[in-house]
């Protein structure tokens, strides 16, 4: 049965900011997960909220992936260092097994040798995910992107959003087909069409087909919730949600 995480997002920007992930990481425990996703564009506070995100996370045996909103790649197309500095430097100071990032301004042939020494951190991997954009968040970039890593000898795991396709105008199960290979983590959203756009939801809210695209990913990879959790009990919300992450329906 593999891992079932909340991104902390899920529980929405405005209660976040208000109480602080690390409030929000013990909503989490108390429904049973496994791990979360401190997010990056959450965070409060300095070094005082990253020990007390550790400090929690280490009482309650989470898992803890840490999300940098920088890309790897910076506008000009070169790698931002800087930003991977960051991203590893919170990851470190949180204890985190996995930085998440998005390819940014990659561009296809790019020169990945400033990227290697960050692929080459003990006890922190480095996980690429697909944005909603067109240059980091469709499959001809990602491939591109990972069959060169490959090459190289440098296996980049990939965080598979399954949300995420529909604001590219891609097909998510042509995307896992395409990827599933490199998958090591995966963003469990649902999707609606509102007149003007995309919206997540709820799984079983979705108009997408979740689990089709689940089954055609990798079953052992950890999975987090990245959908809105609303309701006057938050624990029970996050429990149920959890529960049908790591359900046989779905786990197989």
């Amino acid at each position: 049965m593999p891992q079932a995480l909340v991104s902390l997002t899920a529980y929405g920007a405005e209660l976040a900011l208000r109480e602080g992930q690390a409030a929000l990481a013990r909503i989490a425990a108390a429904a049973g997960a496994d791990g979360v996703e401190y997010r990056g564009e959450l965070q409060r506070g300095g070094s005082d909220a990253l020990r007390e995100q550790r400090a929690v996370a280490e009482a309650h045996g989470l898992a803890v992936v840490w999300s940098s909103p920088e890309g790897i790649w910076d506008e000009a197309g070169d790698v931002d260092t800087a930003a991977l500095d960051r991203a590893f430097g919170t990851a470190h100071a949180l204890g985190a097994a996995r930085v998440k990032m998005s390819l940014g301004g990659y561009r296809a042939g790019a020169a990945l040798d400033a990227l290697l020494p960050w692929l080459q951190q003990p006890g922190i991997e480095l996980v690429v995910e697909n944005d909603q954009t067109s240059r980091a968040g469709t499959v001809p970039p990602l491939q591109d992107f990972f069959a060169r890593t490959a090459a190289l000898g440098r296996a980049v795991p990939m965080t598979f959003d399954m949300g995420n396709w529909h604001w590219t105008g891609e097909d998510p199960l042509a995307a896992a087909h395409a990827l599933a290979g490199q998958v090591g983590y995966v963003h469990c959203k649902g999707v609606q069409r509102t007149p003007d756009k995309w919206i997540a939801v709820p799984l079983e809210a979705s108009a997408a087909a979740w689990r089709s695209v689940l089954r055609g990913l990798p079953a052992e990879a950890p999975r987090a919730i990245e959908f809105p959790l609303q309701g006057a009990d938050l624990v029970q919300v996050t429990r149920m949600h959890l529960a049908t992450l790591r359900s046989a329906e779905v786990a197989a």
